[in-house]
């Protein structure tokens, strides 16, 4: 088969590699049907995730058909239509009776990460009974691959981290996928505004038609002014950081009002400064975490019932075999216009 391959910092290549196999009982090998590049995978490219070793397929997000299952898979067979979770769960850990499916101690985030990834032909799943879902008949695929991550990342770590509800002031620095992700869901629960920032008029302008209600340029704008003449000078009541670099982790705790919620959901690749001595004295909760994918049942109720449209987020299309070019696209969101990519795997 062929797969995307890493090689250290901005190397990578489409190459040869063995058709994997299942090496535990609990294992499926799934074909890949479709499959997308997540931010996270240009960090792994920057080399913000040194623990990624030379060799490594990357991706952890698809949609596909099961190929073959180890002897202890019991919820899925071979010709199943399943969505791909981008956390790995055993079910059994203390970490994952807990829900903490992102801290498994035999799982959690590896794909494409610790163990081969989804921008293959052919990937291997571990734990296939609780990191697979079934596709329902007739559901869009391309929609679905949404619900591998971005769209419970956005959810878990920003909107019910960031507490949101009915009537708050919701700002997201950042809107590229993950941050439009938290806008869509973050409508779950009525807030009274949310307001979007970035650098790019194109994807402020999406925001717009996503449901955000003031967008801000902070290319162009001062944001703090801006902020406090949007709320009589209080500050937001979330703020949830969906880039991954300090200016933007640093923005969020400028403009949480007190009492307020800043939710990280940034990879970070460097450190950030935290300003204890403006914050300590102004009750606000700041969270992080990795995405646990417990959301993905309802998520999935959501798109299926028509309330939620993660088709919206995809910009763009390739052929698998043309992932390079995909890389290209992506990495230059700004200029070619682009949020979501979808790559499927022809014959």
């Amino acid at each position: 088969m062929h797969a995307l391959v890493y090689h250290g910092p901005g190397r990578k290549a489409w190459e040869e590699k063995p058709i994997p196999t299942i090496v535990k009982p609990t294992d499926a090998i799934v074909k890949i049907l479709k499959t997308t590049i997540c931010g996270t995978d240009l960090h792994i490219m920057k080399g913000d995730v040194p623990e990624v070793t030379d060799g490594r397929i990357i991706g952890h997000e698809g949609v596909g058909i099961v190929e073959e299952t180890g002897s202890a898979v019991g919820n899925f067979k071979k010709g199943d239509h399943v969505l791909i979770s981008c956390i790995t769960s055993c079910g059994k850990c203390e970490y994952c009776k807990k829900g903490m499916y992102s801290h498994c101690e035999d799982g959690g985030w590896i794909l494409g990460h610790l163990i081969d990834g989804t921008q293959a032909e052919y990937v291997r799943i571990p734990h296939a009974d609780n990191s697979l879902y079934p596709i329902p008949a007739g559901a869009d695929e391309e929609a679905l691959v949404m619900l591998s991550d971005i769209l419970p990342t956005g959810f878990e770590c920003g909107v019910l981290n960031g507490q949101v509800k009915p009537g708050d002031t919701v700002a997201i620095v950042g809107s590229g996928p993950i941050g439009l992700a938290a806008l869509l869901t973050a409508q779950f629960y009525s807030p009274g505004e949310i307001i979007m920032i970035d650098p790019d008029d194109n994807r402020l302008n999406v925001a717009k038609t996503f449901g955000a209600t003031q967008v801000i340029n902070n290319s162009t704008e001062n944001v703090l002014e801006r902020i406090k003449s949007l709320t009589g000078g209080k500050g937001v009541d979330t703020a949830i950081e969906a880039v991954g670099i300090p200016v933007t982790f640093e923005l969020c705790t400028d403009i949480i009002a007190p009492g307020g919620h800043v939710a990280n959901i940034g990879v970070h690749g460097k450190s950030a400064t935290l300003h204890l001595e403006t914050l300590w004295a102004k009750n606000i909760t700041i969270t992080t975490r990795l995405v646990d994918t417990v959301t993905t049942p309802m998520l999935l109720k959501t798109v299926k019932s028509k309330k939620l449209n993660p088709n919206k987020l995809i910009t763009h299309h390739f052929r698998l075999d043309r992932v390079m070019d995909a890389y290209e696209t992506f990495g230059n969101a700004a200029k070619e216009k682009a949020l979501k990519v979808i790559l499927t795997n022809e014959e």
